[in-house]
């Protein structure tokens, strides 16, 4: 009969493989959005993340030489992408899809750890670095994507012709961050949709046929 020690000693020990190449760069990069998620920028440190990724240090620091550089490789890299416009059949619920794809990147992992950097970031060329990833990675893809629902709603009739101007396009971007940031709004639907129909669609819907021009057309 085997003794305790020998059935142990018997039994093959698990031994976790050694991960490299890309394998341990996305285990560090999801580290480093679990840590922001928990910690902030404030509390994320080097050490941290590579105990989060099972790795030495020193795997960390051949990769990135500092924190700025292994956060913003972590956001840029786990930003969710936008996608395109999908035609719903009316600029409303186009702008209704779209918001709500927004609303799912703004709230993600990497959209929640990104607002949460700009907010605790004191160094003002640190932020600045962050702030230029948000716009490139959020803002300017979000404004195009409402700039491609009011141009096909030009074309289809309900949505007036002059309503291409980049001030236009912002206003919905906007808002959807004003509520977030300063109102602490999580978006539901329902606030969605009222966004939409009391503001959005108010603002492109094209202005009704004057009276006056009737009368000189004699109609």
């Amino acid at each position: 009969m085997a003794t305790s020690r020998s059935a142990a000693t018997a039994r093959p020990q698990q031994v976790t493989p050694r991960r490299r190449g890309s394998v341990l760069e996305q285990a560090i990069l999801a580290a480093v959005l679990d840590q922001l998620s928990t910690v902030g920028w404030n509390g994320l440190t080097m050490e941290g993340v590579a105990a989060g990724a099972q790795t030495g240090k020193a795997a960390v620091y051949r990769r990135w030489s500092s924190k700025e550089e292994l956060v913003a490789d972590a956001l840029r890299a786990g930003l969710p992408k936008v996608g395109d416009a999908p035609d719903h059949g009316s600029v409303r619920e186009d702008l209704y899809q779209l918001c709500r794809r927004i609303r799912a990147a703004m709230y993600s992992k990497p959209g929640c750890a990104l607002r949460a950097v700009l907010h605790e970031c004191d160094d003002e060329t640190t932020a600045e670095r962050f702030r230029a990833l948000i716009i490139s990675g959020v803002a300017e893809p979000a404004t195009r994507l409402f700039l491609e629902v009011v141009r096909r709603g030009i074309t289809r009739g309900d949505v007036r012709a002059d309503a291409t101007g980049s001030l236009v396009g912002d206003v919905m971007p906007a808002i959807l961050m004003y509520r977030s940031k300063v109102c602490g709004s999580e978006w539901p639907d329902a606030e969605i949709g009222e966004m939409v129909d009391q503001i959005m669609v108010p603002l492109l819907r094209p202005a009704p046929p004057s009276r006056l021009s009737g009368s000189r057309d004699g109609s």
